[in-house]
C-alpha cells in the first residue's frame, strides 16, 4: 500500500480496481475540484469520472443521466449539491455526502443570488455566472423531485454522511425520513483529506466488498478495551483501529444494555472517538462466546468463545501498539 506524499492521504490500490466511480460536484465547482484529485490518488486503479455540471438544474440532470447511460459507474459520489442531482440517479450505489436536498432554499438562506465566480477550474473556461430568483426557482422545483424513485431496493444502495460540524446545509432528517443508512461523521460542509479517508473511504470499503462478494476476516473488539479510567480513548487506540478496518471487518462488543442510558452512553462514545467505523458495527450481547468469528480483542482471563483470544492487558497485549504490531505481521489474515 503507497503512502502518498500528503499525510492525511493512503491509496488503496484494490479497492474498486478496474471499475468506474462517478463524482458530482457542488455549487459553483467544477470536476477539476480538489475533491476529484482526492478520490483519484486515493483510488489509484479506478476509472473516476467528474463531469462539469450546467448550472441550469434541468441541464445538469440531463448531462448526468447521459453520462450514467453511456459509462454505467459502479459508485457515485455527490457532494452538496452534487448529493442531490446524485440521490436521483437511481440504480446505482450512491455516497451522498452533506446533500443539499433542499437546493433553492438552500441558495436564499446563504445569499446565493447575484453574480457568482466558479471555484475551480472549468473545461468551457467560463469563470462566472448570475444566479438570479428564476434559477432559485428552477433548483427548488429540481428538489421536490428529491425520494421519488425510493424503492426497498434503492433504500440499501444509497448512504447519507453528514457533517456535525455542517453550517450550510442541514437535510439528516429529511434523509433519514426517506433512507436508512444515515450517519453523521465529524467535519463540516467541504470535505478535506482527514474526513474523506476516515469517513467516506470506510463506506466506499463497504461497498466495495459487497459488489466484490469479498468476505474479510471478523475481528470483535470489546469496548472495555478502549477507553481508560478517565473514559479517554487509550494510547494509539484510534491509530489502530483505522489500521484494523482496512483488512479487517471489525465489531464492537459492549454488554447488553441495562437501560437506555447505557444504551445511548456507548453509543455516543464510539460516535465521539470511533464515529463511521462504528456505525452499524456495534454489538450487544450477553453471550460473547457465541460470537461467530475469526478474533477477540477483550480483558477476559478465560476464554470459551469461537474466535482466537486476544487479551488485552496481558504481557503480549499490554498496548494498542501492541495489538497493531501482531495484525500487521498477520498481514490481513
Amino acid at each position: 500500500m503507497a503512502v502518498l506524499n500528503n499525510p492525511y492521504l493512503k491509496q488503496f490500490p484494490e479497492l474498486f480496481k478496474g471499475k468506474k466511480v462517478m463524482y458530482v460536484h457542488g455549487f459553483a465547482s467544477s470536476g477539476q475540484s480538489g475533491t476529484v484529485t482526492r478520490i483519484r490518488e486515493v483510488l489509484p486503479n479506478a476509472n473516476v469520472i467528474a463531469p462539469d455540471l450546467p448550472i441550469r438544474p434541468e441541464e445538469a440532470m440531463a448531462l448526468l443521466r447521459q453520462t450514467c447511460e453511456a459509462e454505467r459507474p459502479d459508485l457515485i459520489i455527490g457532494t452538496s449539491m452534487g448529493g442531490m442531482y446524485a440521490e436521483m440517479l437511481y440504480g446505482y450505489d450512491r455516497i451522498l455526502v452533506n446533500p443539499a436536498l433542499q437546493m433553492g432554499d438552500t441558495m436564499k438562506e446563504h445569499g446565493m443570488i447575484g453574480a457568482q465566480h466558479f471555484q475551480n477550474p472549468r473545461q468551457d473556461g467560463v469563470q462566472d455566472f448570475i444566479v438570479t430568483k428564476a434559477l432559485v426557482k428552477e433548483y427548488k422545483e429540481m428538489t421536490e423531485q428529491c425520494f421519488a424513485g425510493v424503492t426497498p431496493e434503492e433504500r440499501g444502495r444509497v448512504w447519507g454522511l453528514f457533517g456535525d460540524e455542517d453550517t450550510t446545509v442541514n437535510t439528516y432528517d429529511l434523509f433519514r425520513s426517506n433512507y436508512s443508512k444515515a450517519i453523521r461523521f465529524h467535519g463540516e460542509h467541504r470535505m478535506n483529506d482527514n474526513s474523506f479517508m476516515h469517513s467516506v473511504v470506510p463506506v466506499i470499503r463497504w461497498i466495495d466488498d459487497r459488489q466484490e462478494r469479498r468476505e474479510r476476516p471478523i475481528i470483535y473488539i470489546g469496548v472495555e478495551t478502549l477507553s481508560d479510567i478517565y473514559e479517554a480513548p487509550r494510547s494509539s487506540l484510534q491509530k489502530t483501529v483505522r489500521t484494523l478496518i482496512e483488512r479487517y471487518q471489525v465489531y464492537f462488543v459492549a454488554a447488553a444494555p441495562v437501560d437506555e442510558v447505557y444504551y445511548a452512553d456507548i453509543n455516543q462514545w464510539l460516535y465521539e472517538y470511533i464515529n463511521v467505523p462504528a456505525w452499524g458495527h456495534t454489538v450487544f450481547t450477553v453471550r460473547r462466546d457465541l460470537l461467530y468469528g475469526d478474533y477477540f480483542i477483550g480483558m477476559e482471563a478465560e476464554w470459551s468463545g469461537m474466535a482466537t483470544h486476544i487479551q488485552f492487558g496481558s504481557d503480549t497485549f499490554k498496548t494498542w501498539d501492541d495489538i497493531a504490531e501482531y495484525f500487521s505481521r498477520l498481514g490481513g489474515q
